[in-house]
């Protein structure tokens, strides 16, 4: 499925990424990409003292990571207007450097935009580790384009 237009998406369907490892590397270009140069996202020690077992990645890393994950499936990439934003975010688990990580996703609904030519899709995704551990939930809006009327 590629370039899914409003008319196409039907609540329920639901997807898996390709799986990704979080690098050392990924986690200092996001932190000066932000400039949150946090020592719990770049120092192994100190995240050590705080309890974790080495660095842990920024959550909006994370966040970040799953649209990346999802755009790799190219559902919606010539028909996605815009992010109308994220919501119920939770962080349940820290993001490990190391980890490999995939995404979970399904429609959970849509409606019909005001304007003629577009609609909204809600979805649910989830942020694994490929052991199935829960670290990201959130629910994502996105603005499709819809099918030209005939």
């Amino acid at each position: 499925m590629q370039d899914l237009h409003y008319e196409d998406v039907v609540p329920g369907a639901s997807f898996v990424t390709p799986e990704h490892i979080v690098t050392d590397a990924a986690i200092r270009q996001f932190a000066e990409v932000t400039l949150d140069h946090s020592s719990l996202h770049l120092d192994d020690d100190l995240a050590r003292a705080m309890g974790f077992p080495r660095r842990i990645a920024h959550g909006l890393y994370g966040l970040s990571l799953m649209e990346g994950l999802k755009s790799k499936l190219r559902l919606y990439d010539q028909t996605s207007i815009a992010s109308l934003g994220w919501d119920r975010v939770r962080f349940r688990q820290p993001i490990l450097s190391g980890d490999t990580v995939r995404v979970h996703f399904a429609f959970v609904s849509k409606r019909e935009s005001s304007k003629p030519d577009r609609g909204v899709v809600i979805e649910a995704a989830r942020l694994e580790r490929s052991d199935g551990t829960l670290l990201i939930e959130a629910e994502h809006a996105t603005l499709l384009r819809r099918r030209p009327a005939a």
